[in-house]
């Protein structure tokens, strides 16, 4: 962050000082007083002009609010500044600009509308600017930096009012068809997993007809829509859940160390989170429950001891409605890359605590949803003991995940579905909410 208060010669200030000092040094040697009374006052006019912002600087109270504080990529919101004159003087001719980090673009410095002393009636003004983010995050926007010159503009200050404050820009979420997952029973028949009902009811389901079955809970409705026997079965419902992996340790750019992931790590990265945005989102307003492990520390449900991965005993983040989609959303909007320092420590994270496909003690197996960009040989390995506790196993691979890898998931009963963008996500979601047939790339 700048420094909080700096007084600089302008380019003007610096000008006459620079003339100042040559006529100076000319005087000296001719023995010229005229020209020494000259070069006294280009020299001391700025180095004055410095000394009376720097004695008078503006000084004022800021309020910033965002509205709304919460926006998607692309959406715009609107930034309210309210600031209070703290100077025994009027503040006229100062100007502003709000200082905001890279991804955020902040209008140029303009001039401060006249706003009174402090204690006098007016000594308020308010301020807005609009900003559209292009890339999601938590930006620290401000604070605001005030700037003042003396009257005959040969130095300025510039003072840093305010704290600042943090905006939170989520994924992109693509709306995805249906109202939920549906999903293949072992006995072959298609049910909808969520249901609008009490959640700790029984249910009754109407399925074919098998030997043994008593004749007295045949189901004659269903037996007449379908055109074959069909009977009566007492299901107890629950509460649906659903599980998302997330690869963020990235091995592609393993030993890099944060902040030196490949650009087209980084794009594939993005487009991760976008699906887990858009995947998650619509899990939560079906009704489910959803934990989402990371395959690396934890940073959605962030502790000093949440760092060996969701797979290897770290708390996995859980969500669920009401309000389960903001909170999944603002979550995801500080996720970054975290890749392994070296695989020796992945693989020592291995060996201190095996794979917990039941990380509450559940033994049911889950809908699982795997977002991959570059996994590991030992990601690849957590991946496989997965497979037998997910019911089903789908996994959104990018171009950056290796041909052996997706084999390796595929043989384990991953149905691997390649995603260049988050534009492609509508069409696989039919095929995983409908139509489930044989894994392909």
């Amino acid at each position: 962050m700048a420094a909080r208060f700096a007084t600089r010669l302008t380019l003007r200030g610096v000008v006459f000082l620079a003339a100042g000092a040559v006529l100076f040094a000319n005087a000296i040697l001719i023995n010229s007083r005229d020209i020494l009374f000259v070069a006294s006052l280009l020299i001391m006019a700025p180095l004055v002009a410095a000394g009376y912002v720097s004695l008078r600087p503006a000084r004022v109270e800021v309020t910033r609010v965002f509205r709304p504080p919460i926006v998607p990529v692309s959406g715009e919101t609107v930034v309210s500044l309210q600031l209070r004159n703290l100077s025994v003087t009027p503040l006229g001719g100062a100007s502003w600009a709000d200082t905001s980090p890279p991804g955020i673009e902040a209008p140029p410095a303009v001039i401060l509308p006249f706003v009174s002393r402090n204690g006098a009636t007016g000594d308020s003004v308010r301020l807005e600017y609009s900003i559209v983010p292009r890339h999601r995050g938590v930006y620290d926007v401000g604070p605001l930096r005030v700037s003042r010159q003396d009257p005959f503009g040969f130095a300025r200050s510039d003072r840093n009012a305010g704290t600042p404050h943090d905006l939170i820009v989520t994924p992109r979420v693509t709306p995805l068809p249906g109202s939920g997952l549906a999903q293949t029973s072992n006995d072959g028949s298609i049910r909808e997993l969520v249901r609008q009902a009490t959640p700790t009811s029984d249910e009754l389901i109407a399925r074919e007809y098998r030997p043994g079955d008593a004749l007295r809970r045949v189901n004659w409705p269903a037996t007449a829509r379908h055109g074959e026997i069909m009977v009566r079965q007492e299901e107890q419902r629950s509460n649906p859940e659903a599980r998302m992996v997330l690869d963020t340790t990235l091995a592609g750019a393993a030993g890099l160390g944060a902040g030196h992931v490949p650009p087209h790590l980084v794009a594939a990265f993005e487009v991760e989170i976008d699906l887990a945005a858009s995947v998650g989102v619509h899990l939560l307003d079906a009704g489910y429950r959803l934990e989402v492990i990371e395959l690396g520390a934890s940073q959605l449900l962030p502790g000093h001891q949440q760092t060996l991965g969701g797979l290897h005993g770290d708390v996995p983040a859980s969500f669920r409605a009401p309000g389960g989609d903001r909170a999944l959303l603002e979550a995801l909007a500080g996720v970054v890359p975290v890749p392994w320092p070296s695989r020796s420590v992945r693989l020592a994270a291995s060996r201190r605590a095996p794979v917990r496909a039941a990380l509450r003690g559940a033994q049911q197996s889950l809908p699982t949803f795997a977002m991959l960009v570059s996994v590991s040989e030992a990601d690849v390995d957590d991946l496989v003991h997965l497979a037998r506790h997910c019911e089903p196993a789908v996994a959104f691979v990018q171009r950056t995940v290796s041909g052996i890898a997706r084999e390796r998931l595929q043989d384990a009963g991953w149905r691997c579905l390649e995603l260049a963008t988050a534009d492609d996500l509508e069409d696989a979601w039919n095929n995983v909410s409908g139509d489930r047939g044989a894994g392909h790339d």
